[in-house]
């Protein structure tokens, strides 16, 4: 049988100034990929499975005919994103805040789950958080019961 490829996702982000977004997310924890990248768009993953495309704002409008809101002003989407542990949550919160981005909401702590976030420079904003798992699982079979 086949092996499939394991299912992906690209977010595709309009950004004012690509070369400061690619040296944010690349302090942020990201890695660059060349291999689709040019004067308007560049590629930069967080693992194997989460890219993102930071793409100039004429290069967005190629792919929709919809206004590009302001994500300062607005929010269309907010993107979430998993870490390993408590500290590595603040590891990357701590790096994108470093590179110039700025904490919109307060950090969150439920024991068996801790997040915060972070807004890149054109504010689209990433919940970074960690779970465990089987405190959840269990904190729902309590409820259940």
């Amino acid at each position: 049988m086949p092996q499939t490829a394991p299912k992906m996702i690209f977010v595709n982000l309009p950004v004012k100034d690509l070369p400061a977004s690619i040296a944010f997310y690349e302090a942020a924890g990201a890695v660059r990929n060349n291999d689709f990248a040019d004067d308007s768009a560049q590629m930069v993953s967080f693992s194997e499975t989460i890219h993102v495309m930071l793409l100039t704002h004429e290069r967005f409008s190629s792919f929709t005919p919809r206004k590009i809101p302001n994500a300062h002003e607005t929010a269309q989407v907010l993107l979430a994103l998993s870490e390993a542990s408590r500290a590595d949550v603040d590891a990357t919160t701590e790096k994108a805040l470093a590179a110039g981005g700025t904490e919109p909401n307060p950090s969150q702590d439920h024991g068996f789950m801790y997040g915060r976030s972070f807004a890149d420079l054109d504010g689209h904003i990433w919940e970074v958080t960690w779970m465990d798992m089987e405190a959840a699982m269990a904190a729902d079979e309590e409820a259940a019961a």
